[in-house]
């Protein structure tokens, strides 16, 4: 085998490596605790008498600014072990956290993705338009705003066919170019 691809090989793997490093869980959604909870049926299933660690994520449907706590209302979506939330996942209900002080709406808008730890606080009932529905509850320790970052991949079909060596091969290249956008959570 060609020492070149070999060494592509190898440089390919230590930067997966050092991308998947990068993703660790921010520093104020860690905890201690050996019971977290990160996985919303989990939770509902679980005894709400007991004040449970959880560490959940999603998309923010709603914020009320009271008077001197916020109100996060938030379309659960799974999480990984990095507290991103997965946007190739469908959401599977939905949770309320109380954050003491101030959250300004444009910052916390509706639709922009968040994970919450906190501590389980029990039920409230509210409406999700006209449907009153059964909210679980948790009191807020550390929030994360995520953003979804867009890239494009292009694969160069041609090229990989019939590598290109000279000064104007994309002139002349038969083989369209393909690609594909990439969306990520960062």
């Amino acid at each position: 085998m060609n020492p070149f691809f070999q060494f592509k090989k190898v440089l390919i793997l230590v930067s997966v490596l050092l991308v998947s490093a990068c993703s660790s869980l921010p520093q104020n959604l860690e905890s201690e605790s050996p019971n977290l909870i990160s996985d919303y049926q989990q939770w509902l299933d679980s005894d709400s008498s007991n004040t449970l660690d959880v560490r959940l994520g999603g998309i923010i449907a709603k914020v009320t600014n009271l008077d001197d706590k916020t109100r996060l209302e938030v379309v659960n979506m799974p999480i990984s072990s990095a507290g991103k939330p997965d946007l190739g996942t469908e959401p599977n209900g939905r949770f309320v956290a109380y954050v003491d002080g101030f959250l300004d709406p444009v910052a916390y808008a509706e639709g922009r993705l968040i994970t919450v730890l906190g501590t389980s606080n029990g039920t409230e009932q509210a409406k999700v338009g006209e449907f009153e529905h059964q909210f679980p509850v948790m009191n807020a320790r550390g929030v994360h705003l995520w953003r979804i970052q867009e890239r494009v991949i292009v694969n160069d079909v041609g090229s990989y066919y019939f590598p290109c060596r000279g000064l104007y091969c994309r002139q002349t290249m038969a083989f369209p170019s393909e690609g594909r956008v990439i969306q990520e959570v960062k």
